[in-house]
């Protein structure tokens, strides 16, 4: 404990009533943020002189300050506590990180809406049906909703330049609105009932149904029957897959795991009798951390996290109790002004549910334990194949791709002690340079890494260079320049591809000294470099195809000024798309309905510049 905090002139003025309290390190930053009903007698349980417990010990040491908030109760003190842990993050909280919003679907108010995948603010006009628990749990429910009702999921710049029925119109999956080929009002009845199964209402949409299919037998419209028929029986498959409860209520089933540091909480979300999808989450918890403190911060965190968009079910199942759940279920009711109930001991449907959940959360920490033992054993083998006589820490890779010289992307892949470290990894759009010049492009990305580096900031122990001697000998020259004023500096490793580019055969390289040496195929460190260097790969190859997928996607004629979204529309429907329209005359441009003279012109001279 610093000699500069008094426990016992600070322990005299504390109140005995509940309340928050802040710890703060020599630096001035918070390091924890607890709550207690009773802020003197919990607070001076750290100052003992017999502290059992290795966190707290640790925790205490670094002590220099403490801040303390009264609140009016218990759970003021416990939305209180979520507020501050949320703001500060401090190291010896269990933290739940849990930024990413929640994916919904869209059922758009256009004339003819479409469902989509939504993620992020809620601005376009339409109905939301969720939150769904991942994107692939929304689009699993979109890809069986288009076999169930052929409502377009097309975006509208596709929607609105349609000539003729695409693809989904002749598989069945889309009724064609674009082109007219369904009427506005059967349309909007298959909007309708989508919407009703969306909202868990499948008895309805079913009679719904069925009516329509024996009015159409009664007037002899046999076709329209059929396609009611096999409607019907789409959505009865569909139904009893997803059926899970005799009960159409809606519950969060929570099972808990934490052994050997790793705590993982995986969750059913059912709504309306179904499952919506399952989610498991990994929040970071300081060593030594017990149970009880694992369980309460997960439940506080999760539940009062506003800005999740998350809707609120009726019952939570949770597969153990902790100290702090009745104060938690009176802080959520609280906090989002509607009941819910905390349920540990159920039976039944409910029990199963539980065990299903729990053998999720078990089966998740023991691979990512297997896991963080494979990666700790391989970066082992690594120092010693490196002769390092410190451990790594952190590892870069840089990569370049592009095709032909198009759209050309950096990557930077990030990995530590556990894996890949995804929150650090960057992508750099290259631009400036002649088209296809790696090593201008490898020069780029290398400088921007480094530009403004310290010795404060993250500096890799390794920079995996994915290419030969040219591109090595690049991002050699400009880390030494940007390190000519550091004490420490990356080692630089190129990694070039060995014969007929197959694994095991690569050839490393020492940037400084520029040798050759290598790894034996079956070592631990080899695949290590191989798993980095194949990151690195995929995240650069995946970043170049968005770029060069976005730049293929917006159309030449989107740049000419006069030429909006009608004029686009009529352009490509009567030239017949836009190789034809690049490939027109001015005067053929010029017959297009809307296109004067003058236009064809600019639209020509555009087109050829």
């Amino acid at each position: 404990m610093p000699a500069q905090f008094d426990s016992v002139l600070f322990l005299k003025n504390v109140s005995s009533s509940p309340g928050v309290y802040r710890m703060y390190d020599a630096d001035n930053v918070v390091i924890y943020v607890g709550k207690a009903k009773d802020l003197k007698k919990r607070l001076s349980s750290y100052f003992r002189k017999n502290l059992g417990n290795v966190k707290t010990q640790a925790l205490v040491s670094h002590i220099a300050n403490i801040d303390v908030t009264v609140t009016h109760s218990e759970t003021d003190a416990l939305i209180l506590e979520n507020d501050y842990i949320k703001q500060y993050m401090p190291r010896y909280n269990v933290l739940l990180r849990d930024d990413k919003s929640y994916p919904y679907i869209l059922l758009s108010h256009h004339k003819h809406p479409r469902l989509a995948y939504h993620r992020g603010p809620k601005r376009d006009k339409g109905t939301y049906f969720g939150p769904y628990p991942n994107g692939g749990a929304v689009r699993e429910s979109l890809h069986l909703m288009q076999k169930i009702f052929p409502i377009r999921q097309c975006d509208d710049l596709y929607y609105k330049s349609r000539s003729r029925p695409c693809l989904q119109y002749q598989i069945g999956r889309c009724s064609a609105p674009c082109v007219d080929k369904v009427t506005s009002e059967e349309y909007e009845t298959q909007v309708k009932l989508a919407s009703l199964f969306l909202k868990g209402k499948n008895k309805q949409v079913m009679i719904e149904l069925v009516s329509k299919m024996e009015a159409c037998a009664q007037s002899l419209d046999y076709e329209k029957a059929a396609s009611y028929r096999d409607q019907i029986s789409a959505l009865r498959r569909v139904a009893e897959q997803q059926e899970v409860s005799n009960t159409s209520g809606d519950m969060d089933v929570i099972g808990a795991h934490y052994a050997s540091g790793v705590a993982c909480f995986h969750l059913l979300f059912i709504r309306n009798g179904k499952i919506f999808g399952s989610r498991s989450y990994y929040p970071s918890v300081p060593a030594q951390t017990d149970i009880d403190e694992v369980l309460s911060a997960f439940m506080i965190q999760f539940y009062l996290n506003g800005d999740s968009q998350r809707t609120l079910p009726k019952e939570i199942l949770l597969s153990q109790s902790f100290d702090d759940l009745p104060q938690l279920e009176e802080a959520i009711q609280t906090a989002l002004d509607k009941k819910v109930e905390i349920k540990t001991n159920v039976r039944s449907e409910r029990a199963n549910f539980l065990r299903l959940a729990v053998t999720n959360a078990t089966n998740a920490v023991n691979t990512r334990l297997s896991h963080k033992n494979t990666v700790e054993q391989r970066f082992l083998l690594l120092e010693e194949a490196l002769e390092m006589t410190t451990r790594i820490q952190r590892m870069e890779c840089f990569d370049i791709s592009h095709t032909m010289g198009e759209s050309t992307v950096a990557s930077c892949v990030v990995f530590n002690r556990e894996g890949p470290n995804k929150a650090d990894y960057r992508r750099y759009n290259i631009n400036g340079i002649t088209p296809g010049d790696d090593y201008a492009a490898m020069k780029q990305a290398i400088t921007r890494r480094f530009n403004n580096i310290d010795k404060t900031g993250k500096i890799p122990d390794i920079l995996f260079i994915d290419g030969g001697l040219g591109q090595l000998r690049i991002a050699q020259k400009i880390v030494d320049e940007k390190f000519a004023n550091i004490d420490i500096a990356p080692m630089l490793i190129g990694i070039a591809k060995g014969e007929g580019r197959k694994p095991g055969l690569e050839t490393l390289i020492y940037g400084e000294n520029e040798q050759s040496f290598s790894i034996s195929a079956d070592s631990g460190a080899l695949h290590l470099i191989q798993h980095i260097r194949d990151e690195s790969h995929r995240f650069a190859i995946t970043g170049h195809r968005n770029k060069r997928q976005k730049t293929r996607n917006t159309s030449t004629l989107e740049s000419i000024a006069g030429v909006g979204p009608k004029r686009r529309k009529a352009l490509l429907q009567f030239l017949g798309g836009i190789q034809e329209v690049k490939g027109a005359s001015v005067t053929e441009l010029a017959k297009v309905p809307g296109i004067s003279l003058e236009m064809a012109q600019t639209i020509h001279d555009s087109l050829k510049g």
